[in-house]
């Protein structure tokens, strides 16, 4: 369908459906989602022109004197709210962001990940991803408390009138109704821990579906008196969120990382694809887990990642190959373990591309796979081995990011600087606090 097909299709369907309001989308540069509501008559205009706003008031987006951008809507993303007023529907469009002049702004995560995808695309390779999203279902909370989970449950756990299971179901089939396939979903290892793992697409529509999917949990639990937070680690002592990412590239119908001569039914495309991850994954990690909760969450014996390494089937290292169904080749694929659902999609899933795309480019060499439990191994030994860990903290992450051409280049440079004064000023924030542990050790003893 042409570009003036699908405006045709949104204008014909707001009118016959009776939209009152259309949410036009985007995402600043920390992820956050952003809306603006526009009336059926204008939207005519939006499809055309876009929509101008004062981009100086987004985090990340234009300084004070540089303000207007143009929201652009992307009429392939409409798709109906299925919460609100029957009697009233709403719909949603993605948009991109654009200067004035009808230039990409280059400080709209969505357009950085446009361009990393038509970069693959050149080279005839599209990248699809399928994310296994974790998060956790709270009793709303109470300020100063520690949070109480709504079940006692653990993996595959399923009980009688499980309100966490209906809330799964009604949620998965509101993510169904607004075009976002689920494969499946479960009750998740901690109390209040769920999981919902998304079908696999193209990382653009993905990263729109992360969006949306985050929005939608969050909107249902509310409506049931029940807080969804995606925080990567809320609760001490309880393993953490993750955002484990399946991911493939295809050349036309063909899986470019399926090879039925080598063991692993890997091609070289993938070893290079994997090599690059590898060498850059301490670089990335301050985008795929851009807080400073998200570093309580990767620590030994909590089921997540913490070694640079790759293994067919260790959850211990950061990248896993799974071993596909009946020997499927479109289903051999790869497994990166370190982001959380906190990320920036679109940042995050651009520099996974990139630093994937360059050990393709480079002809990076694969080290060898690591299937031991990493765990159990000194970190000496490891460091013989050349297996070393991912960033400890928040500040650390920084420290290597700053140093990096790959996410200079592949972010840009107003994003690139931008992210890293908000979280070098979230750093010193946080180092400022006295927590309850300082109290609790040092108060009495000291």
């Amino acid at each position: 369908m042409s570009i003036e097909q699908q405006r045709a299709y949104v204008l014909r369907s707001v009118e016959e459906r009776g939209v009152r309001l259309i949410r036009l989308w985007f995402t600043d540069v920390l992820g956050n989602l952003k809306s603006m509501a526009i009336s059926p008559p204008e939207l005519d205009n939006a499809l055309s022109d876009g929509m101008t706003f004062d981009g100086s008031s987004i985090d990340g987006f234009s300084r004070v004197q540089e303000s207007d951008v143009l929201a652009i809507p992307d009429p392939d993303t409409y798709e109906l709210l299925p919460w609100g007023d029957p009697a009233a529907p709403e719909a949603r469009i993605f948009c991109d962001v654009h200067h004035l002049d009808g230039t990409p702004f280059e400080g709209d995560p969505r357009q950085i990940l446009r361009r990393h995808v038509q970069a693959a695309h050149e080279a005839g390779l599209t990248f699809y991803v399928a994310p296994d999203i974790e998060f956790f279902y709270f009793e709303p909370p109470i300020d100063g408390q520690e949070p109480v989970p709504i079940d006692q449950g653990g993996f595959f756990d399923l009980t009688t009138n499980d309100v966490t299971g209906d809330l799964r179901k009604n949620t998965i089939r509101t993510l169904e109704t607004m075009g976002i396939p689920v494969e499946y979903s479960f009750h998740e290892d901690a109390p209040g821990q769920q999981e919902i793992d998304l079908r696999h697409t193209d990382a653009l529509t993905m990263a729109d579906s992360v969006m949306t999917f985050r929005l939608a949990v969050r909107e249902l639990a509310a409506r049931n008196g029940v807080h969804a937070t995606f925080m990567p680690k809320p609760v001490e002592g309880l393993q953490g969120s993750g955002m484990h990412l399946h991911m493939s590239l295809f050349n036309g119908d063909d899986n470019a990382f399926y090879d039925e001569s080598d063991g692993y039914d890997l091609s070289d495309t993938a070893k290079a694809f994997m090599a690059g991850l590898l060498r850059h994954a301490h670089e990335i990690t301050a985008v795929t887990n851009q807080t400073v909760n998200s570093y309580k969450r990767l620590v030994p014996n909590f089921e997540a990642p913490v070694h640079i390494s790759w293994a067919r089937n260790n959850r211990s290292g950061l990248i896993r190959v799974p071993i596909a169904k009946a020997s499927n080749p479109l289903a051999t694929r790869i497994e990166y373990r370190s982001p959380d659902p906190a990320c920036n999609p679109y940042l995050a899933f651009s520099l996974i591309l990139a630093a994937g795309m360059r050990g393709i480019n480079e002809g990076y060499e694969l080290p060898e796979e690591a299937d031991a439990n990493l765990f159990e191994i000194e970190d000496d030994v490891l460091e013989k081995l050349g297996i070393n860990q991912l960033p400890h903290s928040l500040h650390e992450a920084l420290e290597t990011m700053e140093k990096s051409t790959l996410v200079r280049e592949a972010l840009g440079e107003h994003v690139f600087e931008w992210f890293l004064r908000n979280k070098q000023s979230e750093w010193r924030g946080y180092k400022t606090q006295v927590t309850p542990f300082e109290r609790d050790r040092y108060l009495k003893a000291l």
